[in-house]
């Protein structure tokens, strides 16, 4: 009885040895277990925290990169408007000009007034016997859009101001043509010229072309002295017309809201980068509206 007794002491012993030896393992295990499972966490997170400064530093990537380019933009034009041209020459003016034709305007046709504008005055002054003088004159106003694909406004108006010059140089029967350059009327400004032989007598013709911001004021002006009377003397008509397109251009500046003093004045910056010589101002004005005949060209069948 005793040695079953003392058996049973020991199985119990052994019992509880080997279940605490069963417990030291898994409280040996469950640190390893812990130690893996927060060193997982750890590789997590800082993976999870460089995925997220690679986030930021692409965010912050995304926001230094440049942008894509905007459309090109261009200057937007000065003037929007064009006067009347009718009324754009003072009656006091029209008078001296045209003195028995200040009333017999006729204004040209257009699609778009705002772009392109003209009229014409003649007059005959009858003397009976000693002749008739006669008088023509016509004011055409064209002007231009800044466009991405034409250029700036200003830029435009310069290759057609140079191109009026040179086609007023270019009428067919002109005599003599000169070209003296203008100063004090707008931006740039030429008077052209030159004389026209036809069967009714020697014409006188004057073809002065002003360039004011994006807006090229063509102005014509011719006279003769007709059976037998005195040939009008050229430099008189000059004069006349180069006071009347100063006039002129300072109608467009009032019709857009300016003091009329500003029309005359010098090239304003933009003005300045579109003058003769110019890089800027060599760009052609394809698809603009001066695609129709020139005044200057029209001078030598109203002549």
């Amino acid at each position: 009885m005793q040695r079953a007794a003392q058996r049973d002491v020991r199985a119990q012993h052994d019992q509880r040895a080997k279940r605490l030896r069963r417990a030291l393992v898994c409280a040996a295990a469950v640190p390893a277990v812990l130690i893996t499972a927060a060193c997982s966490s750890d590789s997590g997170d800082s993976k999870a925290k460089a995925g997220d400064g690679g986030s930021a530093q692409q965010s912050a990537g995304s926001s230094t990169r440049p942008s894509a380019s905007a459309s090109p933009t261009v200057r937007p034009a000065a003037y929007k408007k064009l006067p009347d041209a009718c009324v754009a020459v003072p009656k006091k003016t029209l008078t001296d000009l045209v003195p028995k034709g200040a009333k017999s305007a006729k204004k040209g046709s257009s699609d778009d007034p705002s772009t392109r504008a003209s009229c014409a005055w003649s007059s005959l002054d009858n003397n009976g016997v000693d002749g008739s003088q006669f008088r023509w004159l016509n004011v055409s106003l064209l002007r231009f859009d800044s466009d991405a694909s034409r250029g700036a406004a200003d830029e435009q108006a310069h290759t057609y101001y140079s191109q009026q010059v040179k086609d007023a140089q270019s009428v067919d029967g002109a005599k003599n043509p000169k070209v003296v350059p203008l100063s004090g009327t707008g931006a740039e400004a030429s008077a052209v010229r030159y004389d026209l032989k036809k069967k009714e007598g020697l014409f006188k013709q004057q073809t002065v072309v002003a360039r004011v911001e994006n807006v090229v004021v063509t102005l014509d002006y011719n006279g003769a002295g007709l059976a037998g009377e005195k040939t009008p003397d050229a430099d008189d008509l000059t004069k006349a017309a180069e006071k009347a397109i100063k006039e002129v251009i300072a109608s467009v500046s009032t019709a857009n809201g300016e003091s009329s003093g500003q029309g005359s004045s010098s090239a304003s910056p933009s003005e300045s980068a579109s003058k003769p010589g110019s890089k800027s101002g060599s760009k052609p004005a394809s698809k603009s509206p001066s695609s129709t005949a020139s005044p200057s060209k029209s001078a030598a069948k109203k002549s």
